[in-house]
């Protein structure tokens, strides 16, 4: 792995006949992180989270290593434009109220037998249904399973509010509904433990905090692991030949690759590594996805200001949600200005070094979303670059 200042030097070559703002995936980075995340699986299939992606392109090229197999949508739109460019096994993360998507889905052979569908409420398939405008294809759907840990009886809740169904009773009852519907046939079962696989339990300077969520992640996996197995097994009383029991993320691959129940797991932000995947002991990362920003003015001293910038992630609001400069080291923004939307100073002794129109490369603080700002990603080898391939926002798709 070459240093932080030879990485510098080396996207700076690459790039040097391109303008700024731009963004780059380091291929040799990226393919390091696919390798690690099937190692980490453990044998079992990595399906790719496309919203940490968002580039066909990439997500071809990973899928066609070993280990790999499936895609993790994020919008039917989505899911039904993945399917028609030719990939074949496409799951909806989510529930849709995509009636003209649905509609579509349930008219086309090749669309239904390539894309499943989220559910965990009877409301989501009576709007599928009526939906159908006389389409009548079956729709496979995945049932989701509330990974959240309770504790004191329920009053303090540590996880994401997704699907209401947590015990087994609950998921057994809603196939067997989905069952005796014409039309529907359940396939898989989804279980993504976020406050596991999406929070980083290392974080720098904060060593009782970090304690605290090792303790409250080894919890949660535990909990889990129970329930869910009860899960499967009451779901697979009703449904034989599911498919595929999806959990996990780029997180706690490990962890949950090592569970019987779970047949496949669920990852993409660790092939970018964006700096939230920073604060992990399970596993570390190279850096795969940045972006760069010319510098424009040099306002004083130990002071540069670059364009652009102000590209927050999702998620609560917070000074991790911002990107983070990344090289050269040492730089950081003004607090009294933060991210800019059209321009940014940054602070340090770094800055006295740079001139008009060189580049500050910054990390986003989340994966996909960076493919939101910018319309190609240029693929580096080595110092060159050897293509530029569009993300989802240059080929006109913007589905949230």
């Amino acid at each position: 792995m070459n240093s932080p200042a030879a990485d510098r030097a080396r996207y700076d070559r690459a790039t040097a006949h391109l303008d700024a703002p731009l963004a780059i995936v380091d291929l040799e980075a990226f393919d390091a992180n696919a390798d690690d995340l099937v190692r980490r699986a453990g044998g079992k299939p990595v399906r790719v989270a496309s919203k940490s992606v968002r580039c066909r392109a990439l997500l071809e090229r990973v899928l066609a290593r070993p280990g790999f197999a499936g895609i993790m949508s994020y919008t039917l739109a989505e899911s039904l434009w993945l399917a028609r460019s030719g990939f074949e096994d496409v799951l909806l993360a989510y529930p849709s109220a995509d009636r003209a998507g649905f509609r579509e889905l349930a008219h086309d052979a090749k669309l239904a037998a390539a894309v499943t569908v989220m559910v965990d409420d009877p409301a989501q398939w009576e709007l599928i249904d009526a939906a159908r405008d006389g389409g009548t294809e079956e729709i496979r759907v995945c049932l989701e399973l509330d990974t959240a840990l309770h504790l004191l009886g329920g009053r303090v809740r540590v996880g994401a509010r997704r699907s209401p169904l947590r015990e087994p009773a609950q998921l057994a009852a809603l196939a067997r509904a989905v069952a005796a519907r014409p039309g529907f046939r359940v396939v898989g079962l989804m279980a993504y433990e976020g406050h596991v696989a999406g929070v980083g339990d290392a974080l720098a300077g904060r060593p009782l905090r970090s304690r605290a969520i090792r303790l409250m992640q080894g919890a949660a996996r535990r909990e889990l692991a129970a329930r869910r197995a009860a899960v499967v097994a009451a779901v697979r009383d009703v449904v034989p030949d599911l498919e595929f029991v999806n959990g996990g993320g780029t997180g706690s691959v490990q962890q949950t690759a090592a569970e019987d129940a779970v047949t496949e797991i669920a990852a993409g932000s660790g092939l970018y590594v964006p700096r939230l995947f920073d604060n992990y002991t399970s596993f570390r990362g190279r850096p795969a996805a940045l972006f760069a920003q010319p510098v424009v003015r040099r306002p004083g001293v130990g002071v540069v200001t670059v364009l652009g910038g102000g590209y927050p992630a999702s998620g609560a609001a917070g000074p991790d949600r911002l990107p983070v400069p990344y090289l050269p080291k040492g730089l950081r923004y003004d607090p009294q200005e933060g991210a800019g939307e059209v321009q940014t100073p940054l602070l340090g002794s770094p800055a006295d070094d740079l001139l008009i129109g060189d580049r500050v490369w910054f990390r986003h603080a989340k994966a996909g979303e960076l493919c939101e700002r910018f319309d190609t990603l240029h693929l580096v080898e080595g110092d060159r670059v050897t293509a530029g391939v569009p993300t989802y926002r240059g080929e006109g798709r913007t589905f949230l």
